[in-house]
């Protein structure tokens, strides 16, 4: 693997949680599943602002400018867009800048590649507990949505 194919990874990746994040009426923001916790907006939220922790930690240049987003922010569709988008770009830039440099994350073990997989599987957890809070609150995301965040090749 390449450092392409690895960087265009986690722009996949961002770009599926986008898709979600569109498919999403702005009233569905506010829906919570059967077990409650955070709403469909929150968990979006709390993607973006797990990144900016990570790089206020290893990278504090990238983190510089990006706004943590609040819960009372969490039912603002394009703001949610606009704030994954750029900790999206700043976590990309992370991770290209640990494949350049000694192949470190600042503060995680063992390297880029782990650190990859740790967001990836952190994010699509929560992925799936919106998707299943949009169901549980009567909003399903549709057919092609659902199918759409698996086709990594088309994404």
């Amino acid at each position: 693997m390449n450092e392409n194919q690895f960087l265009e990874t986690w722009d996949i990746h961002n770009r599926i949680n986008l898709y979600l994040l569109e498919s999403v009426e702005p009233a569905a923001l506010g829906s919570y599943s059967a077990s409650k916790g955070r709403s469909v907006g929150e968990q979006f939220a709390h993607m973006h602002n797990v990144r900016l922790m990570w790089l206020k930690s290893a990278a504090t240049e990238l983190f510089e400018g990006i706004p943590k987003l609040e819960k009372e922010q969490a039912g603002d569709k394009k703001l949610l867009a606009k704030s994954l988008t750029n900790s999206g770009k700043a976590v990309g830039s992370l991770l290209s800048k640990a494949m350049r440099g000694d192949g470190k994350i600042k503060g995680f073990k063992p390297h880029p590649f782990a650190f990859l997989g740790y967001l990836i599987s952190h994010e699509s957890h929560h992925r799936g507990q919106i998707v299943l809070s949009l169901k549980q609150a009567g909003f399903p995301v549709d057919k092609k949505t659902a199918y759409g965040i698996w086709e990594w090749g088309v994404r």
